[in-house]
């Protein structure tokens, strides 16, 4: 008989100090973690938010971003984490590249 802890996935939090999108802007981070979530904000443009879990310097960091091109990247290659990238902003909207 199997038992529930050998097969069951625990959700892990993201930790980190919070940091604002801006301040790693075209710096190379290391996406080490992700969660998409609904956003809390009514008046958002967006209905989900992003909670990217990186590292840069050493140091553990999280960012919140309703960002649509960042969800639908993160959709799309989440399995591919952890991975280095940077994060660029192209007129209004922000992209892994």
């Amino acid at each position: 008989m199997k038992r529930f802890s050998d097969f069951a996935e625990e959700a892990k939090p993201l930790d980190g100090e919070k940091i604002k999108i801006e301040k790693v802007l075209n710096l190379e981070i290391e996406v080490i973690g992700y969660k998409i979530t609904n956003s809390k904000y009514e008046n958002s443009n967006s209905r989900q938010c992003l909670t990217l879990q990186i590292e840069i310097d050493g140091d553990r960091r999280i960012v919140f971003t309703g960002s649509g091109v960042l969800i639908e990247q993160m959709e799309k290659y989440g399995d591919e984490v952890p991975f280095t990238a940077m994060i660029r902003k192209v007129d209004k909207y922000y992209t892994l590249a």
